[in-house]
């Protein structure tokens, strides 16, 4: 009998933040399938006879390739097990989730996928940053830092600067240089402001703000490094008003093992 998989996403890093379904399909799954940047906290509720295999990728180092990845999914579900393919973040947002589904599909694997929040959105909360604001937000829009060196997006630029209010960068730290200069030269002015979160949600997260003209030395200095959320435009001013995470001590979920 063919198994099933769900894609399911762990969310940005912090282990509360993952759904009450998401958590339930880890707690059931015979196989789990993780990346580099989910929490090793919520792997704890696999159960003690689940497989665990690591599918972390790294900057211009992958340790496994997508094709493998897409393999093993259909092999394990036709073994007859429940897969469970743990991305950090939404499968859907920069996390090839599509691709995965569509090679389900293909070899008729029964699939479901289960959201989870992705860093742009939680990050910039725990940052006290607002993606939307009546006055000073009324769309944004989610964008790859590998965009920035891609010859085939040049035309988005234009529409990047002059129609979205709030643009949120995955991946970005290395093209920080580019994504800027291109976003002066199709119109942003160099004042709009910008923030930097490193480890978003988690209890070393570290934010650096600043403007499209000072940012660059200012994460020079910080020595800000991937994992990182790039925020573009003026809800960034908010950041010091709304900045609540430093402050506020949350209870966690007690670590359960299976």
């Amino acid at each position: 009998m063919v198994g099933k998989v769900y894609l399911v996403g762990a969310g940005p890093g912090d282990p509360d933040l993952i759904t009450v379904k998401g958590l339930r399909c880890i707690e059931q799954a015979d196989v789990i399938l993780y990346d580099r940047l989910v929490n090793p906290q919520i792997l704890k509720y696999a159960k003690v006879e689940a497989q665990l295999v690591y599918c972390g990728k790294l900057p211009h180092y992958h340790t496994m390739k997508q094709e493998t990845i897409n393999h093993f999914l259909v092999k394990y579900a036709k073994k007859g097990y429940q897969v469970v393919r743990l991305k950090g973040g939404d499968p859907f947002v920069f996390g090839r989730g599509g691709e995965e589904a569509e090679e389900c599909a293909q070899n008729n694997i029964p699939f479901e996928i289960v959201p989870g929040i992705t860093a742009g959105i939680a990050a910039s909360a725990y940052a006290g940053i607002p993606l939307t604001h009546r006055t000073l937000s009324k769309s944004f829009a989610f964008i790859t830092g590998h965009q920035a060196g891609d010859e085939a997006a040049e035309h988005q630029w234009s529409q990047l600067a002059n129609g979205v209010d709030t643009i949120c960068v995955y991946m970005g730290v290395s093209h920080l240089s580019t994504i800027i200069n291109q976003l002066i030269r199709y119109g942003k002015s160099p004042q709009t402001p910008i923030a930097l979160i490193q480890w978003g949600t988690l209890s070393d997260q570290r934010k650096v703000v600043g403007t499209l003209e000072t940012i660059e030395e200012l994460v020079r200095d910080a020595q800000i490094s991937n994992p990182s959320m790039i925020v573009i435009g003026e809800v960034v001013r908010l950041h010091e008003r709304l900045n609540w995470f430093q402050d506020e001590v949350v209870p966690k979920l007690p670590v359960v093992h299976g």
